[in-house]
């Protein structure tokens, strides 16, 4: 492809049904590590980064069934092999999170470095040292994180030095299993994790604080499996939202979260939409004006979030006024 040619569009009217949230699928099908009972998932997005981690847990040994477009059943207690492989992990950065299950419930994991992203720096330090301070045992050996505990982890207190979601994902689904109380400080507080969380708790986990920054995880020995329906996708309605704005339309998302959105639908306000909310959906109406330019600083939740700086740059060049975003998570993007 050359070139993209793109033309002005009319204002954008009607009704969207939101998908599954990617990032938090990807967490969520790495629990079915954790249990030998079958897990099934709903509302799941068909996206390539889902592709990849059904794949690999297919490399696992493990069976994975996906009996309607948006749903997905996992048994992992035909798994065979504990080591994820680097043409499979290079591509997908999320592929980390089989490290935390995979020693949780085997005692043993061989993880390839990750890769897949170019929009920053992301270390998988944290992630290891939470491993350790629970007591795994990690060495980093020809690309391959190779981890292994003498019995089950221990719950420790956690403190992360800078505020990561996969870690927090990572540690989470480990101390659910391990022997006694993990405290997680510094914990990432997005919609995600709280999702996670109340799915492993479904599962049989005892888990409190998820949504704040200290979670406290009294782990158990043994977790059952799941029926479960995936968030909303919160990045996904967002998108909608500012492509109606942008044009001076009128959009209905439906099948949302709107109590995930509230930084994003307050610079909507602020652009000169009227937002309407219910349990489920999200209305937003510009009355065919055009938006005016907002200030944006991305930040981690519950501020705004930097899947969503894009979108806001693209309201910004055609809103009245001058706007101004700061990037402050990836110093790439």
């Amino acid at each position: 492809m050359d070139k993209l040619v793109i033309k002005k569009s009319p204002a954008l009217q009607g009704t969207v049904r939101i998908s599954g949230a990617k990032n938090a699928a990807l967490p969520l099908l790495m629990t079915s590590l954790l249990t030998d009972a079958p897990c099934r998932y709903t509302n799941v997005p068909r996206l390539r980064d889902i592709n990849t981690t059904t794949s690999l847990l297919r490399e696992l040994g493990v069976e994975v069934a996906q009996p309607a477009p948006n749903d997905i059943l996992i048994d992992a207690s035909t798994l065979e092999s504990v080591t994820a492989s680097y043409e499979l992990v290079r591509t997908m950065r999320a592929s980390i999170l089989v490290l935390g299950p995979l020693l949780a419930k085997q005692g043993k994991a061989n993880v390839s470095l990750p890769g897949g992203c170019a929009i920053g720096a992301r270390p998988v330090n944290l992630h290891l040292t939470g491993l350790e301070k629970m007591g795994a045992k990690i060495e980093v050996d020809e690309g391959y994180i190779r981890a292994e505990v003498d019995g089950r982890l221990k719950g420790a207190r956690i403190f992360m030095d800078m505020v990561s979601v996969g870690a927090t994902e990572n540690l989470l689904m480990a101390a659910a299993l391990a022997e006694g109380t993990t405290v997680l400080e510094n914990a990432a507080r997005e919609p995600e994790i709280v999702d996670l969380a109340n799915c492993l708790i479904q599962m049989g986990a005892n888990i409190s604080g998820a949504g704040s920054d200290k979670i406290t995880i009294e782990g158990v020995e043994t977790l059952k499996g799941c029926d479960y329906a995936v968030l909303p996708d919160r990045i996904e309605t967002g998108t909608f939202l500012v492509a109606a704005a942008v044009t001076g339309g009128k959009i209905r998302c439906t099948h949302a979260a709107p109590d995930t959105l509230d930084a994003v639908l307050d610079k909507l306000e602020q652009a000169g939409a009227k937002i309407t909310t219910g349990e489920d959906w999200i209305e937003l109406d510009m009355h065919g004006q055009k938006p005016k330019a907002v200030r944006v600083k991305t930040a981690p939740h519950p501020a705004f979030p930097t899947d969503m700086q894009a979108q806001f740059v693209t309201l910004n060049c055609v809103a009245e006024g001058t706007g101004v975003i700061t990037e402050t998570i990836f110093e790439n993007r």
